[in-house]
């Protein structure tokens, strides 16, 4: 199986964020700059955000994202921002099919699998969210359940692309529970499996997320096919989130 080269530490401000808290964003910008680290480094804030946050990052170690699009490029869509809108403010990734997004906005698979599409239209790298609920882990179903959602959708025309996939266990993200290191590693492997029999030789990253923090980091990155991290809330702050990325 193909491992990934480097480690993607992604942090996803969902709703959160006003331009004060861009020097947060140049607090961890300045400490990679004089350390760099030994990973990708991704913030996804607010659509509000993203045009300020790429002037004051200047091209630095930051890469920044989005945290949705939608499949059309443009039209009578109130309050959505397409692919495109998000390229020209300066993203270069776009996390897609995260279970809020699944769960309030109802998005099914070919839901996320068009703005996959999307995304590559608009020369931007999906970080494609998976992952099951508490009853579908208590009833034996969360890999079946994941693998079902990663086939439907990860769009063929995804081959030769650079793409990461993202697993979080719907019940962990926010809660501060976390699966075991064990149940950790069966899920991302069944992960890793599917995307060798979905696009041959594919090294894209398998980040894990929901109740990362600075205090288990280091363990979760260290099992075997995580490739990463997808934050959420310790991302918000440069210091914790700077803990994160150097136990990548």
């Amino acid at each position: 199986m193909t491992t990934p080269v480097r480690k993607l530490i992604a942090g996803n401000w969902k709703m959160n964020g006003l331009g004060v808290d861009l020097l947060e964003t140049e607090r961890l910008s300045k400490a990679l700059t004089a350390e760099p680290a030994h990973c990708r480094v991704a913030l996804c804030p607010p659509a509000t955000l993203i045009e300020r946050m790429v002037r004051e990052l200047k091209g630095g170690p930051v890469e920044i994202g989005g945290q949705d699009c939608r499949a059309e490029a443009s039209g009578a869509f109130t309050g959505d921002i397409s692919a495109e809108m998000l390229r020209d403010a300066g993203a270069h990734l776009v996390i897609l099919g995260h279970s809020e997004r699944r769960t309030l906005h109802h998005e099914t698979d070919v839901d996320v699998a068009a703005k996959v599409g999307a995304a590559l239209r608009a020369a931007l790298e999906p970080v494609i969210c998976v992952g099951e609920t508490l009853a579908q882990r208590k009833s034996g179903d969360a890999l079946s359940v994941v693998v079902r959602q990663l086939r439907e959708s990860l769009p063929a025309l995804l081959a030769g692309h650079r793409f990461a996939v993202a697993y979080e266990p719907v019940w962990a993200i926010g809660s501060g529970l976390t699966p075991t290191l064990a149940e950790i590693e069966e899920m991302h492997r069944a992960i890793r499996e599917t995307l060798e029999a979905s696009f041959a030789g594919s090294g894209a990253p398998i980040l894990y997320g929901g109740s990362v923090k600075p205090d288990n980091a280091a363990q979760i990155l260290a099992v075997k096919e995580v490739g990463g991290a997808l934050v959420g809330g310790a991302s918000l702050k440069a210091a914790d989130f700077l803990e994160i990325i150097r136990a990548a």
